[in-house]
């Protein structure tokens, strides 16, 4: 369902296409006042996902805005009415698996959140080897304005 190799080079943009639209499209910080990071878990700290070519892909940001690698990337086809998207994301050097899951409409103001899992398992609520390696709570921030060329 997702591969990193072959990506292209990511840049920034002033807008996307008004034809690309999904729920998970958008700038997107962990919602946690004061969140603490390990050096592999810093890249997901802010995240753009836009489309890239067919698919949509995660870039990271740095705390200045400054476009990053590309983190995961999804097959277009599950960009619109999927609750639970399933890939594989990086992770340091590694690969890992990761789960975005409810884009929720619920929140105040309409507004969109979704839970990002990242780690060994398929089920991120056991308690045994498949416990996150990196779990976030994301709230957005406004329009994606990183993408993969």
């Amino acid at each position: 369902m997702l591969a990193l190799a072959g990506l292209g080079s990511v840049a920034p943009v002033t807008a996307l296409s008004a034809t690309a639209r999904s729920p998970y499209y958008g700038r997107w910080t962990v919602a946690e006042e004061r969140p603490i990071f390990t050096p592999r878990g810093r890249p997901y700290k802010t995240i753009d996902i836009a489309p890239c070519g067919h698919d949509f892909c995660g870039v990271s940001v740095d705390d200045k805005g400054k476009c990053g690698g590309v983190l995961f990337r999804f097959l277009g086809r599950h960009a619109n009415g999927e609750d639970t998207l399933r890939g594989h994301g990086k992770w340091g050097q590694v690969l890992k698996n990761i789960e975005i899951y409810e884009a929720d409409e619920t929140s105040p103001a309409g507004s969109f959140s979704f839970e990002l899992y990242l780690g060994e398992g398929r089920d991120f609520g056991g308690r045994s080897d498949s416990m996150p390696k990196f779990h976030g709570t994301y709230r957005r921030l406004g329009a994606a304005r990183c993408i993969v060329r």
